[in-house]
């Protein structure tokens, strides 16, 4: 039985035996490289070692010398903890040696307690659960309407994280999207960490919660290699729908006095190692080599490479002129979509207020509608994102970005080079009241490990900082503003990250006022005001919170006599004060007075507010008034 690519025939008996022994040199694996290392997870990766051997000596197309070839199958190992069954997988294929996985755990392997990318086989970091199938299901978006490939994507899932709510968001994402490339398996070994889940074996339960979001069910017996094989089987030949198997299995499986009992989560076998190797050793019939290698990689995905992307043409403002910087972000999105057909844009139903909307208009291919689901929208990109397919931004109100903020920080573990773009931040949005302004987006993403935090004041400088991002290899976080602002650069004007603009200057400047995005223009206005009194002051725009530049911050702070006023449209806590605060304070002899918005704003005029708030240009000249006093 068997309907071509993607769909192999049902193991005959002598290859079942051979999955079976296959699974149980794993296990082996599994404990010896538990025990050298004296921690890890091998219950929890025994469970599923009859599932990872039908899928990694079965059913799945991949070559073991190069595991992320764009058009082999993906594999999402969700349940990271249990990746000793994984690398256990890798090595039977003969990717890993049995002396390379004793180094599990070790500060100088590759083989860390979790997957991570460091690795050449794994697309992305797992171990924060109930994020893998969101990530898996940006790939397989990916392979079926941008690679339009055959490649298919297979996510292991714990019973457990499907108490988080993202896991039900990434199944009606792909359901609704009808990603019948998708598999989804969860390992219902029954067991949490500290207790039994909430449904324990109840697999109806599961099936029937999957079938009603869409996906086409099966319950499965997980340690039953032809049952395994044969659900595969029709997964791959069901059309329009993903499938998820719900697979019954035990924890600790073939451990004698291990299986199936609690408390032996994360935890090494110490004194029943000797008792389950010898068991499982028992249970194998063939030592000798297996002989079973990977199905033959379809190579129908297209070759992606990644050039310079570039505006299809240069900004064209006029000096003065009012633009939204949200506004700009659609504008921008088209003119490196019309250079770059892998530039993808993805919005969570804020797309009209975001201005995603106009990429969407230009591209509709090239946009993904996520809906009302941020962690599942990040989780998404992230997977569109894997193997270099495509040039990732993501956009919703910087605010809604706080509780995606968790895939936020393991897409940075897993190397993502996802643009994050916030609109609607600060109380400077006006009437839409407190729950909408973002005012800690910066302090969040400034601690994403080499992220880089762009807040463009104007139209120019917020085109140039988007084609910044799509070619910056990494996370980028771009606020957009809601109120327009004039426009204050030529648009020859050129920018790099990590450097900020002078924009007034003089010989006798007294203060440095650092602002970014609305505040430089309440920079620009003190700078009128103060000048109309005889009281010079630099203004600078930052540009680039992170990196903050340096040398610039320390020149022109000794240059107005170790005096800057910082002022920004967030809370103290993370933002440019702090930033440029932490950038002059090992020089020494700059004094930095800051301007924040302290605790919670009201609905109102924009005006008001930042003037209620401390951070108006009324405020800006009473700050440098008192630094000079």
């Amino acid at each position: 039985m068997s309907g071509g690519y993607g769909q192999p025939a049902l193991p005959d008996k002598n290859r079942v035996a051979v999955l079976q022994n296959i699974a149980h040199k794993m296990r082996v694996h599994i404990v010896n490289m538990t025990d050298a290392s004296g921690s890890g997870h091998p219950t929890s990766s025994s469970s599923a070692a009859d599932i990872l051997s039908c899928l990694f000596f079965h059913v799945m197309h991949y070559s073991v010398e190069e595991p992320r070839h764009g058009s082999s199958d993906r594999f999402v190992l969700s349940k990271g903890h249990a990746c000793p069954v994984l690398y256990a997988a890798w090595c039977e294929a003969g990717l890993l040696s049995k002396e390379h996985i004793l180094t599990l755990r070790k500060p100088d392997s590759l083989l860390e307690g979790h997957p991570t990318p460091r690795q050449n086989y794994i697309d992305v970091a797992t171990g924060s659960l109930g994020q893998g199938l969101s990530i898996a299901a940006g790939m397989a978006y990916c392979g079926k309407y941008f690679d339009k490939a055959s490649y298919r994507v297979f996510c292991i899932m714990g019973d457990g994280e499907t108490a988080e709510g993202s896991v039900w968001e990434a199944a009606a994402f792909s359901s609704h999207y009808k990603l019948d490339n998708l598999v989804a398996i969860v390992d219902v070994n029954r067991l949490g960490q500290s207790e039994a889940t909430a449904l324990g074996h109840s697999v109806d339960v599961y099936k029937a919660r999957y079938d009603a979001f869409g996906w086409n069910a099966i319950i499965v017996d997980g340690h039953d290699i032809m049952a395994v094989c044969k659900a595969l089987l029709t997964a791959a030949t069901t059309k329009d729908k993903p499938t998820a198997l719900i697979a019954k299995t035990l924890k600790g499986k073939y451990f004698p006095g291990v299986e199936d009992l609690d408390n032996w989560h994360g935890k090494p076998l110490g004194k029943q190692s000797g008792p389950a190797l010898e068991a499982v050793k028992a249970l194998i019939t063939d030592n000798g080599p297996h002989g079973l290698s990977p199905r033959p990689i379809k190579d129908d995905a297209p070759k992606i490479t990644f050039p310079k992307v570039q505006l299809c043409e240069p900004p064209k403002h006029t000096m003065g002129e009012k633009i939204a910087t949200r506004k700009t972000y659609g504008e921008a999105l088209v003119k490196l979509g019309k250079n770059y057909s892998r530039i993808v844009a993805l919005d969570g139903d804020t797309k009209n207020s975001t201005f995603a909307i106009t990429y969407k208009n230009c591209c509709p291919e090239r946009f993904v509608e996520c809906f009302i689901a941020e962690q599942n929208m990040v989780g998404v990109g992230i997977g569109l994102g894997c193997r270099a397919r495509n040039i990732v931004f993501v956009s919703a109100f910087a605010a809604f970005f706080t509780r995606a903020f968790d895939q936020i920080r393991m897409g940075a573990i897993s190397q993502t080079e996802v643009n994050f773009v916030g609109s609607h931040a600060g109380c400077s949005i006006g009437e839409d009241g407190p729950s909408q302004m973002a005012l800690e987006d910066f302090a969040m993403f400034r601690t994403i490990p080499g992220a880089v935090c762009f807040y463009p004041s104007d139209a120019v400088s917020a085109e140039r900082a988007f084609e910044l991002a799509a070619n910056h290899r990494g996370v980028t976080f771009t606020r957009t503003s809601r109120p327009a602002t004039a426009v204050v650069y030529e648009n020859t004007e050129t920018f790099e990250i990590g450097k900020s603009k002078v924009l007034r200057k003089s010989d006798g400047d007294k203060v440095t006022v650092v602002g970014a995005g609305v505040t430089l223009h309440e920079a620009l206005a003190a700078h009128k005001t103060l000048q109309a009194e005889g009281i010079n002051i630099r203004v600078v725009d930052a540009f680039c919170l992170k990196p903050v530049d340096k040398a610039l911050m320390v020149e022109c702070g000794k240059a107005t006599g170790g005096r800057i006023v910082t002022v920004e449209d967030h809370y103290f806590e993370g933002g440019l004060g702090e930033g440029v605060a932490a950038a002059v304070a090992e020089d020494g002899g700059v004094k930095v007075h800051r301007l924040a918005v302290t605790g919670i704003p009201r609905s109102g005029p924009a005006a008001l507010l930042m003037e209620d708030y401390g951070i108006s240009a009324n405020c800006i000249v009473k700050a440098v008034k008192k630094m000079l006093a």
